[in-house]
Protein backbone atom coordinates (compact mmCIF):
# COMPACT_ATOMS: atom_id res chain seq x y z
CA UNK A 1 0.00 0.00 0.00
CA UNK A 2 1.44 3.39 -0.67
CA UNK A 3 1.18 6.82 1.20
CA UNK A 4 -1.99 7.87 -1.06
CA UNK A 5 -3.32 4.59 -1.02
CA UNK A 6 -2.98 4.58 -4.49
CA UNK A 7 -2.75 0.51 -6.53
CA UNK A 8 -1.10 -0.33 -9.64
CA UNK A 9 -4.32 -1.58 -12.04
CA UNK A 10 -1.78 -4.00 -13.83
CA UNK A 11 -2.77 -4.29 -17.58
CA UNK A 12 -5.89 -1.78 -17.54
CA UNK A 13 -6.50 0.85 -20.12
CA UNK A 14 -9.51 2.68 -19.61
CA UNK A 15 -9.64 2.53 -23.76
CA UNK A 16 -9.77 -1.17 -23.27
CA UNK A 17 -13.58 -2.78 -24.00
CA UNK A 18 -15.11 -3.61 -20.23
CA UNK A 19 -15.15 -7.34 -21.11
CA UNK A 20 -11.47 -7.11 -21.24
CA UNK A 21 -10.60 -5.28 -18.32
CA UNK A 22 -12.58 -7.87 -16.51
CA UNK A 23 -9.80 -10.65 -17.44
CA UNK A 24 -7.16 -8.68 -17.72
CA UNK A 25 -6.73 -5.67 -14.89
CA UNK A 26 -5.14 -6.29 -12.06
CA UNK A 27 -3.30 -9.35 -13.41
CA UNK A 28 0.28 -9.43 -11.66
CA UNK A 29 2.64 -12.09 -12.17
CA UNK A 30 4.99 -13.76 -9.87
CA UNK A 31 8.86 -14.76 -10.79
CA UNK A 32 7.29 -18.16 -11.93
CA UNK A 33 5.31 -16.63 -14.86
CA UNK A 34 2.21 -18.46 -14.30
CA UNK A 35 -0.61 -18.14 -16.81
CA UNK A 36 -3.41 -18.44 -13.90
CA UNK A 37 -2.80 -15.97 -11.13
CA UNK A 38 -2.07 -17.83 -7.50
CA UNK A 39 -3.86 -17.68 -4.74
CA UNK A 40 -1.83 -16.25 -1.65
CA UNK A 41 -3.00 -18.55 1.16
CA UNK A 42 -0.96 -16.30 3.53
CA UNK A 43 -1.78 -14.75 6.70
CA UNK A 44 1.24 -12.50 6.93
CA UNK A 45 4.19 -11.79 4.96
CA UNK A 46 8.54 -11.01 5.46
CA UNK A 47 10.00 -8.24 4.65
CA UNK A 48 13.82 -7.65 3.33
CA UNK A 49 15.39 -5.83 6.64
CA UNK A 50 13.55 -3.14 9.50
CA UNK A 51 13.82 -0.28 7.41
CA UNK A 52 11.12 -2.05 4.69
CA UNK A 53 9.11 -3.29 7.12
CA UNK A 54 8.66 -0.16 9.10
CA UNK A 55 7.94 1.34 5.99
CA UNK A 56 5.51 -0.89 4.94
CA UNK A 57 3.81 -0.47 8.07
CA UNK A 58 3.65 3.03 7.58
CA UNK A 59 2.13 2.92 4.30
CA UNK A 60 5.12 4.55 3.08
CA UNK A 61 6.07 2.36 0.32
CA UNK A 62 3.40 -0.47 -1.29
CA UNK A 63 3.95 -3.88 -0.07
CA UNK A 64 1.55 -6.68 1.94
CA UNK A 65 2.11 -6.57 5.57
CA UNK A 66 -0.70 -8.36 6.76
CA UNK A 67 -3.82 -10.11 5.18
CA UNK A 68 -6.30 -8.42 7.10
CA UNK A 69 -5.43 -5.59 5.49
CA UNK A 70 -3.58 -6.27 2.53
CA UNK A 71 -3.26 -9.22 0.55
CA UNK A 72 -2.06 -10.04 -3.08
CA UNK A 73 -5.14 -11.98 -3.99
CA UNK A 74 -7.49 -9.06 -2.44
CA UNK A 75 -6.08 -6.60 -4.31
CA UNK A 76 -6.24 -8.17 -7.86
CA UNK A 77 -10.12 -8.28 -7.12
CA UNK A 78 -10.17 -4.59 -5.76
CA UNK A 79 -8.26 -3.46 -9.32
CA UNK A 80 -10.85 -5.88 -11.19
CA UNK A 81 -13.93 -3.96 -9.94
CA UNK A 82 -12.99 -0.22 -9.61
CA UNK A 83 -11.60 -0.88 -13.63
CA UNK A 84 -15.18 -1.95 -13.95
CA UNK A 85 -17.18 0.66 -12.45
CA UNK A 86 -14.82 3.35 -13.33
CA UNK A 87 -13.72 3.96 -9.86
CA UNK A 88 -10.40 4.84 -8.65
CA UNK A 89 -10.00 2.55 -5.74
CA UNK A 90 -11.91 0.23 -3.40
CA UNK A 91 -11.93 -2.36 -0.10
CA UNK A 92 -13.22 -5.47 -0.35
CA UNK A 93 -15.41 -7.20 2.77
CA UNK A 94 -16.28 -10.71 4.11
CA UNK A 95 -19.65 -9.78 2.97
CA UNK A 96 -22.22 -7.46 0.74
CA UNK A 97 -23.84 -6.86 4.62
CA UNK A 98 -20.39 -6.22 5.70
CA UNK A 99 -19.77 -3.70 2.81
CA UNK A 100 -22.74 -1.55 3.86
CA UNK A 101 -22.16 -1.44 7.09
CA UNK A 102 -18.52 -0.17 6.51
CA UNK A 103 -19.59 2.36 4.51
CA UNK A 104 -21.88 3.46 7.09
CA UNK A 105 -19.56 3.72 9.91
CA UNK A 106 -16.44 4.74 7.44
CA UNK A 107 -18.36 8.09 7.45
CA UNK A 108 -21.63 8.76 10.28
CA UNK A 109 -21.14 9.15 13.72
CA UNK A 110 -23.93 9.54 16.87
CA UNK A 111 -25.44 12.88 15.92
CA UNK A 112 -25.60 12.26 11.81
CA UNK A 113 -28.51 10.73 10.15
CA UNK A 114 -28.69 9.63 6.97
CA UNK A 115 -31.76 8.99 4.53
CA UNK A 116 -32.56 5.56 2.04
CA UNK A 117 -34.94 5.12 -0.31
CA UNK A 118 -38.03 2.37 1.41
CA UNK A 119 -37.11 -0.17 -1.02
CA UNK A 120 -34.22 -2.45 0.27
CA UNK A 121 -32.86 -5.78 0.98
CA UNK A 122 -34.44 -6.75 4.33
CA UNK A 123 -31.60 -7.17 6.33
CA UNK A 124 -30.42 -3.53 4.83
CA UNK A 125 -33.58 -2.29 6.31
CA UNK A 126 -32.82 -3.59 9.41
CA UNK A 127 -29.78 -2.50 9.68
CA UNK A 128 -30.95 0.94 8.97
CA UNK A 129 -34.14 1.28 11.57
CA UNK A 130 -32.80 -1.03 14.59
CA UNK A 131 -29.06 -1.06 14.73
CA UNK A 132 -28.02 2.42 13.43
CA UNK A 133 -30.43 4.55 15.75
CA UNK A 134 -28.61 2.36 19.12
CA UNK A 135 -25.22 4.06 17.62
CA UNK A 136 -26.89 7.56 18.24
CA UNK A 137 -27.40 7.26 13.99
CA UNK A 138 -30.94 8.56 12.63
CA UNK A 139 -32.12 6.74 9.28
CA UNK A 140 -35.57 8.09 7.26
CA UNK A 141 -36.74 5.91 4.88
CA UNK A 142 -39.01 6.86 2.56
CA UNK A 143 -40.19 7.08 -1.53
CA UNK A 144 -37.65 8.51 -3.97
CA UNK A 145 -40.08 11.02 -4.49
CA UNK A 146 -40.05 12.38 -0.90
CA UNK A 147 -36.26 12.77 -0.24
CA UNK A 148 -36.82 15.83 -0.16
CA UNK A 149 -39.24 16.39 2.60
CA UNK A 150 -36.57 13.84 4.80
CA UNK A 151 -33.41 15.94 4.74
CA UNK A 152 -32.66 17.26 8.33
CA UNK A 153 -29.87 19.75 8.99
CA UNK A 154 -27.63 16.53 10.38
CA UNK A 155 -28.10 14.31 7.27
CA UNK A 156 -24.97 13.20 5.43
CA UNK A 157 -25.76 10.16 3.55
CA UNK A 158 -28.76 8.93 0.80
CA UNK A 159 -28.51 5.39 0.04
CA UNK A 160 -30.24 3.68 -2.87
CA UNK A 161 -30.68 0.32 -4.19
CA UNK A 162 -31.54 0.05 -7.93
CA UNK A 163 -32.78 -2.08 -8.82
CA UNK A 164 -34.13 -2.87 -5.62
CA UNK A 165 -34.46 -6.26 -4.42
CA UNK A 166 -37.31 -7.15 -4.14
CA UNK A 167 -39.13 -4.61 -5.72
CA UNK A 168 -37.44 -3.95 -9.14
CA UNK A 169 -37.86 -0.83 -8.25
CA UNK A 170 -35.95 1.96 -10.28
CA UNK A 171 -33.67 4.89 -8.62
CA UNK A 172 -32.78 8.33 -10.71
CA UNK A 173 -29.30 8.52 -10.45
CA UNK A 174 -28.79 11.55 -12.36
CA UNK A 175 -31.82 13.16 -10.06
CA UNK A 176 -29.96 11.47 -6.41
CA UNK A 177 -27.21 13.45 -7.41
CA UNK A 178 -28.46 16.62 -7.81
CA UNK A 179 -30.22 16.49 -4.94
CA UNK A 180 -27.06 15.36 -2.87
CA UNK A 181 -24.95 18.35 -4.67
CA UNK A 182 -27.87 19.89 -3.07
CA UNK A 183 -27.65 19.28 0.24
CA UNK A 184 -24.09 18.11 0.63
CA UNK A 185 -24.88 14.88 1.18
CA UNK A 186 -22.95 11.32 0.18
CA UNK A 187 -24.43 9.28 -2.04
CA UNK A 188 -24.23 5.44 -1.79
CA UNK A 189 -25.69 3.13 -4.07
CA UNK A 190 -26.45 -0.49 -3.84
CA UNK A 191 -25.37 -1.96 -7.51
CA UNK A 192 -25.72 -5.52 -6.33
CA UNK A 193 -28.71 -6.57 -8.86
CA UNK A 194 -27.10 -4.75 -12.09
CA UNK A 195 -23.59 -5.72 -11.37
CA UNK A 196 -20.69 -3.29 -12.97
CA UNK A 197 -21.22 -4.86 -16.76
CA UNK A 198 -25.27 -3.59 -16.73
CA UNK A 199 -24.61 -0.10 -14.44
CA UNK A 200 -21.69 1.83 -13.46
CA UNK A 201 -23.16 4.54 -10.79
CA UNK A 202 -20.36 6.59 -10.46
CA UNK A 203 -20.25 7.49 -13.95
CA UNK A 204 -23.89 8.93 -12.89
CA UNK A 205 -22.43 10.73 -9.73
CA UNK A 206 -22.15 7.73 -7.12
CA UNK A 207 -19.63 8.67 -4.62
CA UNK A 208 -19.65 5.06 -3.38
CA UNK A 209 -20.98 1.58 -4.99
CA UNK A 210 -21.50 -1.10 -3.11
CA UNK A 211 -22.15 -5.03 -4.05
CA UNK A 212 -22.82 -7.81 -2.42
CA UNK A 213 -20.31 -10.25 -4.02
CA UNK A 214 -21.91 -13.35 -3.28
CA UNK A 215 -23.84 -13.06 -5.99
CA UNK A 216 -23.61 -11.92 -9.82
CA UNK A 217 -20.05 -11.50 -9.64
CA UNK A 218 -19.52 -14.98 -8.39
CA UNK A 219 -22.16 -15.85 -10.12
CA UNK A 220 -21.95 -19.75 -9.00
CA UNK A 221 -23.36 -20.03 -5.15
CA UNK A 222 -19.84 -20.64 -3.71
CA UNK A 223 -18.69 -17.84 -1.46
CA UNK A 224 -19.03 -14.76 0.69
CA UNK A 225 -17.56 -11.69 -0.30
CA UNK A 226 -18.62 -7.75 -0.63
CA UNK A 227 -17.07 -4.53 -1.88
CA UNK A 228 -16.77 -0.85 -1.38
CA UNK A 229 -15.41 1.15 -4.67
CA UNK A 230 -15.08 4.93 -5.29
CA UNK A 231 -12.55 7.55 -5.30
CA UNK A 232 -9.64 7.54 -3.96
CA UNK A 233 -10.07 10.18 -0.95
CA UNK A 234 -13.28 8.19 -0.18
CA UNK A 235 -11.97 5.03 -0.23
CA UNK A 236 -9.12 6.02 2.15
CA UNK A 237 -11.44 5.74 5.58
CA UNK A 238 -13.11 2.56 4.22
CA UNK A 239 -9.79 1.18 4.26
CA UNK A 240 -8.87 2.78 7.68
CA UNK A 241 -11.72 1.16 8.95
CA UNK A 242 -11.58 -2.27 7.27
CA UNK A 243 -8.07 -2.48 8.67
CA UNK A 244 -9.25 -1.54 12.64
CA UNK A 245 -12.20 -3.58 12.48
CA UNK A 246 -11.28 -6.58 10.34
CA UNK A 247 -14.38 -7.33 8.28
CA UNK A 248 -11.89 -8.90 5.83
CA UNK A 249 -12.32 -10.96 2.72
CA UNK A 250 -10.39 -13.78 2.61
CA UNK A 251 -7.68 -14.59 -0.02
CA UNK A 252 -9.36 -17.58 -1.17
CA UNK A 253 -12.90 -16.17 -1.78
CA UNK A 254 -10.99 -12.72 -3.36
CA UNK A 255 -9.17 -15.41 -6.18
CA UNK A 256 -12.50 -17.19 -6.50
CA UNK A 257 -14.11 -13.28 -7.41
CA UNK A 258 -11.81 -12.46 -9.72
CA UNK A 259 -11.90 -15.60 -11.64
CA UNK A 260 -15.22 -15.44 -11.62
CA UNK A 261 -15.20 -11.65 -12.93
CA UNK A 262 -13.68 -13.44 -16.69
CA UNK A 263 -17.13 -14.66 -17.53
CA UNK A 264 -19.32 -11.74 -15.93
CA UNK A 265 -20.05 -10.33 -19.29
CA UNK A 266 -21.49 -13.73 -20.84
CA UNK A 267 -22.93 -14.56 -18.02
CA UNK A 268 -25.02 -11.76 -17.69
CA UNK A 269 -25.86 -11.43 -20.97
CA UNK A 270 -28.00 -15.08 -20.22
CA UNK A 271 -29.13 -14.16 -17.20
CA UNK A 272 -30.48 -10.89 -18.22
CA UNK A 273 -32.02 -12.87 -21.91
CA UNK A 274 -33.92 -15.48 -19.72
CA UNK A 275 -35.24 -13.04 -17.16
CA UNK A 276 -36.91 -10.82 -20.13
CA UNK A 277 -38.13 -13.93 -21.99
CA UNK A 278 -39.50 -15.61 -18.91
CA UNK A 279 -41.17 -12.48 -17.52
CA UNK A 280 -42.87 -11.43 -20.72
CA UNK A 281 -43.92 -14.90 -20.59
CA UNK A 282 -45.79 -14.80 -17.01
CA UNK A 283 -47.78 -12.46 -17.61
CA UNK A 284 -49.96 -14.70 -20.03
CA UNK A 285 -49.40 -17.26 -17.26
CA UNK A 286 -52.88 -18.22 -15.02
CA UNK A 287 -52.96 -17.63 -11.38
CA UNK A 288 -49.79 -14.74 -11.36
CA UNK A 289 -50.17 -10.94 -10.92
CA UNK A 290 -47.88 -8.46 -11.19
CA UNK A 291 -45.11 -9.43 -13.22
CA UNK A 292 -42.14 -7.35 -13.06
CA UNK A 293 -39.05 -6.74 -14.53
CA UNK A 294 -37.42 -3.69 -15.39
CA UNK A 295 -37.11 -3.63 -19.23
CA UNK A 296 -41.23 -4.74 -19.36
CA UNK A 297 -42.43 -1.78 -21.38
CA UNK A 298 -44.73 -1.95 -18.24
CA UNK A 299 -42.67 -1.35 -15.61
CA UNK A 300 -43.23 2.02 -13.70
CA UNK A 301 -39.74 3.29 -14.49
CA UNK A 302 -38.98 1.22 -17.85
CA UNK A 303 -37.85 4.63 -19.89
CA UNK A 304 -35.36 5.26 -17.02
CA UNK A 305 -34.02 1.78 -16.52
CA UNK A 306 -33.27 2.14 -20.56
CA UNK A 307 -31.55 4.97 -20.11
CA UNK A 308 -29.31 4.08 -16.94
CA UNK A 309 -29.21 0.33 -17.78
CA UNK A 310 -27.44 -1.38 -20.49
CA UNK A 311 -29.75 -4.68 -19.77
CA UNK A 312 -32.69 -5.28 -16.83
CA UNK A 313 -31.07 -7.93 -15.16
CA UNK A 314 -31.61 -10.95 -14.05
CA UNK A 315 -34.59 -10.92 -11.59
CA UNK A 316 -37.96 -11.73 -11.80
CA UNK A 317 -40.95 -10.94 -9.66
CA UNK A 318 -44.67 -11.70 -9.15
CA UNK A 319 -47.82 -12.51 -7.15
CA UNK A 320 -49.00 -15.79 -6.95
CA UNK A 321 -52.67 -14.41 -6.62
CA UNK A 322 -54.19 -17.12 -4.33
CA UNK A 323 -52.41 -16.04 -1.62
CA UNK A 324 -49.83 -18.05 0.56
CA UNK A 325 -50.92 -21.41 0.70
CA UNK A 326 -51.08 -21.46 -3.19
CA UNK A 327 -47.63 -19.94 -3.22
CA UNK A 328 -46.11 -22.52 -0.90
CA UNK A 329 -47.95 -25.22 -3.15
CA UNK A 330 -46.49 -23.69 -5.90
CA UNK A 331 -42.64 -23.45 -4.64
CA UNK A 332 -42.89 -26.84 -3.15
CA UNK A 333 -44.18 -28.11 -6.65
CA UNK A 334 -40.96 -26.73 -8.38
CA UNK A 335 -38.43 -29.42 -9.81
CA UNK A 336 -35.75 -28.06 -11.80
CA UNK A 337 -35.94 -24.47 -9.51
CA UNK A 338 -33.61 -24.21 -6.15
CA UNK A 339 -35.31 -22.96 -3.35
CA UNK A 340 -32.53 -20.90 -1.49
CA UNK A 341 -32.49 -16.85 -0.21
CA UNK A 342 -29.59 -16.24 -2.52
CA UNK A 343 -29.41 -15.21 -6.17
CA UNK A 344 -27.19 -14.54 -9.39
CA UNK A 345 -26.35 -18.40 -9.16
CA UNK A 346 -26.27 -20.24 -12.58
CA UNK A 347 -28.80 -22.19 -11.61
CA UNK A 348 -32.44 -20.77 -11.55
CA UNK A 349 -33.50 -20.01 -7.76
CA UNK A 350 -37.08 -19.08 -6.40
CA UNK A 351 -37.36 -17.29 -3.18
CA UNK A 352 -40.44 -16.16 -1.05
CA UNK A 353 -39.70 -12.89 0.36
CA UNK A 354 -42.08 -12.78 3.21
CA UNK A 355 -40.69 -16.08 4.72
CA UNK A 356 -36.47 -15.55 3.61
CA UNK A 357 -35.24 -12.40 3.02
CA UNK A 358 -37.82 -10.37 4.40
CA UNK A 359 -38.89 -12.36 7.30
CA UNK A 360 -37.58 -10.43 9.94
CA UNK A 361 -39.72 -7.09 9.03
CA UNK A 362 -43.04 -7.18 10.16
CA UNK A 363 -46.22 -7.70 8.04
CA UNK A 364 -46.86 -3.90 7.65
CA UNK A 365 -42.99 -3.06 6.99
CA UNK A 366 -43.17 -5.50 3.55
CA UNK A 367 -46.11 -4.18 2.46
CA UNK A 368 -44.36 -0.86 2.64
CA UNK A 369 -41.83 -2.87 0.09
CA UNK A 370 -44.77 -4.12 -1.75
CA UNK A 371 -43.99 -7.52 -0.30
CA UNK A 372 -47.06 -9.65 -0.20
CA UNK A 373 -47.61 -13.30 0.83
CA UNK A 374 -48.03 -14.77 -2.20
CA UNK A 375 -44.83 -12.58 -3.62
CA UNK A 376 -42.36 -14.82 -5.29
CA UNK A 377 -38.71 -13.73 -6.75
CA UNK A 378 -37.43 -15.65 -10.09
CA UNK A 379 -33.13 -15.26 -10.22
CA UNK A 380 -33.04 -16.84 -14.05
CA UNK A 381 -30.26 -19.21 -14.32
CA UNK A 382 -28.51 -20.65 -17.39
CA UNK A 383 -30.45 -23.36 -18.35
CA UNK A 384 -32.65 -23.77 -21.41
CA UNK A 385 -35.22 -21.29 -20.78
CA UNK A 386 -37.58 -23.81 -22.52
CA UNK A 387 -36.96 -26.08 -19.29
CA UNK A 388 -37.41 -23.14 -16.71
CA UNK A 389 -40.58 -22.13 -18.16
CA UNK A 390 -41.67 -26.00 -18.54
CA UNK A 391 -41.00 -25.93 -14.66
CA UNK A 392 -42.43 -23.12 -13.58
CA UNK A 393 -45.67 -24.24 -15.62
CA UNK A 394 -46.12 -27.88 -14.16
CA UNK A 395 -45.51 -25.98 -10.48
CA UNK A 396 -48.68 -23.73 -11.20
CA UNK A 397 -50.80 -26.54 -12.56
CA UNK A 398 -50.56 -27.89 -9.20
CA UNK A 399 -52.13 -24.72 -7.39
Amino acid sequence: MSKDHKRPYANYRRDTAFATRAIRAGIQRTGYNEHSPPVFLSSSFWFDDADAMAQIFADEQPGSAYSRYHNPSTEELICKLAALEECEDGVVTASGMGAIFLSLMAFLQSGDHMIATRSLFGSTYKLFTDILPRQGIGATLVDSNNWEDAIQPNSKMLFVETPSNPGLEIIDLKAARQLCDKHGLLLVVDNCFATPYLQQPATWGADLVIHSATKYIDGQGRVLGGAVLGARKLIKPCYRMLRQTGATLSAFNAWLLARSLDTLVVRMERHCQNALNLAIWLQDQPGINKVRHPFLPNHPQYQLAQSQMKLGGGVVTFEIVAGLDAGKQFLNSLALHTLSANLGDTRSIATHPASTTHARLTAAERADLGIVDGTVRISAGLEDIKDIKADITQALQKI
